[in-house]
């Protein structure tokens, strides 16, 4: 085994400099440090010094059982709100506040403005309830 010291010595100090490098990206250090030894050999020393590491596992995701939307049985029931945007053709942006009623699908309420603050918003919603 004289013959892999030189190899077993640049990988260890290449593993030492870099700890989270796998084989391939080691062997490429080593290339440009000047080492040309085959990758084979190069391998079978990175394994006998048990510097491969174990592969991760993908995470997965449980299983979804989707259920479908309930839809309101009475008009008031469930709203819905949704904030959009958008561009006019100077590139000045706006944005629209939307309120549905989700048993029939009417629009309650559409504001649009180039600024919406939440007061101006819990405004629309009041008058909204107050109609």
């Amino acid at each position: 085994m004289h013959r892999d010291d030189p190899v077993i010595a640049a990988l260890q100090t290449a593993s030492e400099q870099y700890p989270a490098y796998g084989f391939s990206k080691l062997l490429k250090i080593l290339r440009r440090r000047g080492h040309y030894w085959n990758h084979k050999r190069v391998h079978r020393i990175y394994c006998e010094l048990n510097l491969n590491r174990r592969r991760r596992g993908k995470k997965r995701l449980p299983t979804r059982n989707p259920e479908p939307l309930t839809v309101p049985t009475t008009a008031n029931h469930c709203w819905s709100m949704d904030f959009m945007n958008d561009a006019l053709m100077c590139g000045r942006r706006f944005r629209t506040f939307n309120l549905l009623d989700d048993f029939n699908r009417e629009v309650l309420a559409i504001e649009i403005d180039f600024c919406l603050p939440a007061a101006r918003v819990v405004r629309v919603l009041e008058r909204a309830i107050a109609w």
